[in-house]
């Protein structure tokens, strides 16, 4: 069953890009396929040429995270981080930052939220730039990986909810 619900995006200050889905899953699977590689590595931007090659996660306060991805031409795009707060199943907060950055300062700060309401989960994730100039760089990159990611998502949360009703 495909998902109809969409990506919404706000800014609700110069700083910040909110994107906020709703997803067919109880938030723990949502949690799950949000934090263990074997599952990112088969929904973030895995597609349209580019392979998810390297996941690394320490899911702690104090652990990072790596994620690497390369395209068919060559072209490589890393970034990673840092966890600074982690509540199973609720919240992670972590700082942002690419190897090669696309947008002005030392990265950014990403809090996302997962909040379930009659077995459907919201996930919200608010990105803090260091400047407005940041946040407008990001602005300008579009939402349509954001979208794809979540499509993809989608379908790994479907076969997870699969696998827990056996």
């Amino acid at each position: 069953m495909k998902n109809s619900y969409e990506l919404i995006v706000t800014t609700p200050s110069d700083r910040e890009l909110v994107f906020s889905r709703v997803f067919d899953a109880p938030r723990g699977l949502v949690f799950e396929a949000y934090t263990k590689c074997e599952y990112l590595k088969k929904w973030m931007g895995a597609f349209e040429g580019w392979s998810f090659d390297v996941c690394k996660i320490d899911l702690k306060v104090g652990g990072s995270y790596r994620y690497e991805w390369r395209n068919t031409d060559g072209t490589t795009m890393a970034m990673g981080g840092v966890y600074r707060e982690i509540v199973t199943d609720e919240r992670i907060v972590a700082t942002e930052k690419f190897d090669v950055a696309w947008y002005e300062g030392e990265g950014a700060l990403d809090t996302t939220t997962f909040h379930e309401t009659n077995g459907k989960t919201t996930l919200t994730t608010t990105v803090l730039y260091a400047n407005k100039a940041a946040r407008d760089e990001a602005l300008k990159t579009g939402i349509e990986g954001i979208s794809a990611n979540y499509a993809a998502l989608d379908e790994v949360l479907a076969k997870l909810t699969k696998g827990a009703a056996k």
